[in-house]
């Protein structure tokens, strides 16, 4: 399932996002960074993406190549992931 960053409102657009393609509830731009499955703040350029431009506003719409819709199943998944990982380390320093 695709949704928007910002108010995660399904997107039930088909194929390729458009550059002016805009969430249809909040008219954030679906062409972002921050809805792209190569975003990572902890990476470099904030891209997994090798060779990509640096752009200076991950929320506003952009003209990148490397473009591909993240599924937000998949980020979903990434949370129960992380909140598994801090309880384990909490239990490793109870008394």
């Amino acid at each position: 399932m695709r949704s928007c960053h910002k108010c995660s409102t399904e997107i039930t657009l088909e194929g390729l996002i458009g550059f002016k393609e805009e969430c249809p509830r909040c008219t954030a731009p679906l062409h972002s960074c921050c809805n792209c499955r190569f975003h990572d703040p902890a990476a470099h350029n904030q891209c997994r993406e090798p060779g990509t431009e640096f752009i200076r506003d991950r929320e506003g719409a952009n003209f990148c190549d490397s473009f591909g819709m993240r599924d937000s199943d998949a980020s979903a998944g990434g949370a129960v992931v992380d909140e598994a990982a801090k309880s384990a380390l909490a239990d490793l320093f109870k008394i």
